[in-house]
């Protein structure tokens, strides 16, 4: 069997109460479901243990990069020579997924469609044709069971495999195939996207509607570098919303999974290669994207695509610490406010937020201070959703280096 999984459903409806991110391994039916639990990174925690098992060691607690970005071979910025039409930037990802299923280092692709009825809305796929992985590229903000589709590289008795995914998915799917014995013949390279904020796809039509003026049209949408929500539309128009002006309700942590809130690894750090956007220049007309190389694998992988890229160096400067001090009470205080009501009115009126959007990336942190901005950002706002949320979850899930973050804040833990 090839194409979409018919159980995209039933991966949906296995998510129970309390911290699951839908990742789709407890859903498939060739091995007990309380093995796929063991692995779940809500029981096990982000990094650590897994973090030596790849890298034969933790992240440096003396290194301020290494903390936020995770064991890196190579970081620059790049962007594919010849755009992908329909990919949520260059292509970069898809164009690498093609080329290892060209060369057969694998043979299929656990990966993401579109559902025929929902352009935002996924459905898990092993992709084993060009045509199928090509239907994978733009991004799906939703929650997705990804991992699904191993059942059927399982029954095909598959040996090598690409599997793209959010940090949750690599993390689990990492702990399982060294724990169990059904996949550890099975060679799986990773990429990795950075993830944070998805939605379960009951809340998302309304939160589209809050965002856009025609969320019927809209086809990407993208939290951006410039203090702004992208949003293109159907016919190539891209909608700019300031995030200062959003509706203060789109503030709630509550229209957010738990699992979401409760993730400490943003930018991916168990992927063999991470390729997202944080930490690229935002130009006109250009789509570069991130890349951060982790593994050996990742180089491989790199290989496949590196003539066809523009590649450029990261830029910008690292420090951020006064734009992440200016937010970190408020952070703090709307995590306590478990009952809080959020008024339907924007936070100020748009062409304010345009303004205030217009400061900020003249004065505000760019390229890798971006990225480092964004990271202790979420860190700050996950560590406090779960200290004051899940606190019975805190010791487990916080790896070692986000208290070293919070405690150069000054931030009390």
């Amino acid at each position: 069997m090839t194409g979409t999984e018919p159980g995209a459903e039933q991966g949906r409806k296995s998510q129970k109460k309390g911290l699951c991110s839908s990742c789709g391994l407890c859903s498939i039916q060739e091995w007990p479901v309380e093995e796929s639990i063991t692995s779940c990174v809500f029981k096990n925690g982000w990094l650590g243990k897994r973090e030596i098992k790849l890298f034969g060691r933790e992240r440096s607690l003396d290194d301020p990069v290494e903390m936020r970005f995770g064991i890196t071979l190579d970081r620059f910025t790049a962007q594919l020579k010849k755009p992908i039409p329909g990919s949520q930037w260059s292509g970069m990802i898809t164009r690498m997924a093609t080329r290892a299923f060209e060369e057969k280092l694998v043979e299929g692709v656990v990966s993401l469609q579109r559902t025929p009825d929902h352009h935002f809305f996924s459905q898990p796929v092993l992709a084993q044709s060009l045509d199928e992985i090509h239907s994978t590229r733009g991004n799906k903000p939703v929650l997705s069971p990804v991992l699904y589709s191993l059942q059927t590289a399982c029954r095909q008795g598959m040996k090598k495999i690409l599997v793209i995914g959010a940090a949750c998915h690599l993390h689990t799917l990492r702990d399982f195939q060294e724990r169990f014995d059904y996949l550890k013949e099975m060679e799986i390279l990773t990429i990795g996207i950075p993830c944070v904020d998805n939605i379960a796809r009951s809340k998302w039509p309304w939160i589209l509607k809050r965002m856009s003026q025609s969320p019927d049209t809209a086809r990407h949408i993208e939290f951006m570098q410039d203090f702004r929500i992208h949003i293109r539309h159907d016919d190539g128009r891209i909608e700019k919303i300031p995030y200062f002006s959003l509706p203060e309700e789109l503030a709630n942590p509550g229209i957010f999974p738990p699992a979401c809130m409760s993730c400490f690894d943003y930018l991916n750090s168990l992927a063999d290669i991470t390729i997202g956007y944080l930490g690229a220049k935002l130009l006109p007309d250009q789509n570069r994207q991130w890349v951060l190389v982790r593994t050996e694998t990742g180089k491989k992988l790199l290989t496949l695509i590196e003539t066809e890229l523009d590649r450029f160096e990261e830029f910008g400067n690292w420090e951020c610490r006064s734009f992440v001090q200016s937010s970190s009470k408020r952070i703090i205080e709307s995590m306590k406010e478990i009952d809080k009501e959020y008024s339907t009115r924007r936070k100020i009126p748009v062409l304010a937020g345009h303004i205030l959007a217009g400061v900020f990336g003249m004065i505000g942190p760019k390229g890798k201070g971006f990225a480092h901005y964004s990271v202790d950002f979420h860190l700050i706002r996950h560590y406090y959703y779960v200290k004051f949320r899940y606190p019975e979850h805190l010791e487990t899930l916080v790896p070692r280096h986000v208290r070293v973050i919070l405690e150069e804040y000054g931030l009390p833990l």
